[in-house]
């Protein structure tokens, strides 16, 4: 057994028995490796996202919370290519640092020789991006999904800075740049700040009234509003 069929029979066998543990030893034996190369297999589960704790002692081992892990998957080629070109464009903005731990989980669950195929043929496609990235702040991502009142120090395209507590409502994409839509209290109204423009992003305790965003509200004068979830929902 390679080391990447290794590594999802790991994931599995921890799913299996979970919550129950599974020592480093008992792991060793049922994969026929030392208990060294469990316990480097198992750390880089770990530093890869998956979670998975341990628990010293004679009675201790590895366990895995199966609430926040994904089943088995099985992707044609097709499938695979579509995903990986997906997470491929978001290597720039916001979400690159989760899209690509994504594509390395992805990459680690599919056969040896699938993975290969798919990576080879993701190679030939090719995104043209303008040469200068404007950074976003990585808490752009968690402002999106915290539920919670932000707090913005943003600059406007005057260059004018000022500070905004605003309450998520969602984000749009558009050729690459990103935009957190909320409803921003200093102006007591829906607001769009690209994100790309935020100097710093702190999301506070304070959980909001819930809002409903309307399309009306965004104002767009051109393009078509599509939701990324918009066939699955």
């Amino acid at each position: 057994m390679n080391r990447t069929d290794r590594l999802y029979a790991l994931v599995e066998e921890l799913r299996a028995v979970a919550p129950q543990r599974r020592s480093a030893r008992w792991l060793a034996e049922r994969f026929e490796v030392s208990v060294r190369t469990i316990e480097r297999d198992l750390s880089a589960l770990q530093q890869s996202g998956v979670p998975i704790w341990a628990e010293a002692g004679r009675t201790g081992g590895y366990a895995i919370d199966t609430a926040a892990t994904l089943g088995p998957m099985g992707f044609t080629p097709d499938e695979a290519l579509a995903l990986l070109i997906g997470l491929g464009s978001l290597r720039r903005g916001p979400f690159r640092h989760s899209a690509g731990a994504a594509m390395r989980k992805l990459l680690a669950v599919m056969p040896d020789e699938d993975a290969r195929r798919a990576t080879r043929v993701a190679s030939r496609v090719h995104l043209l991006e303008p040469e200068a990235e404007d950074p976003v702040p990585p808490e752009f991502a968690a402002a999106l999904r915290a539920d919670r009142v932000v707090r913005l120090v943003y600059r406007d395209r005057t260059g004018g800075v000022s500070e905004r507590e605003v309450e998520p409502l969602g984000s749009i994409g558009r050729d690459g740049v990103w935009y957190l839509i909320g409803w921003c209290r200093l102006r007591d109204g829906v607001r769009a700040f690209r994100g790309d423009r935020m100097i710093s992003v702190h999301v506070t305790d304070e959980r909001p009234e819930p809002r409903r965003l309307r399309r009306e509200d965004l104002e767009i004068p051109y393009g078509t509003l599509r939701s990324v979830v918009q066939d699955l929902v």
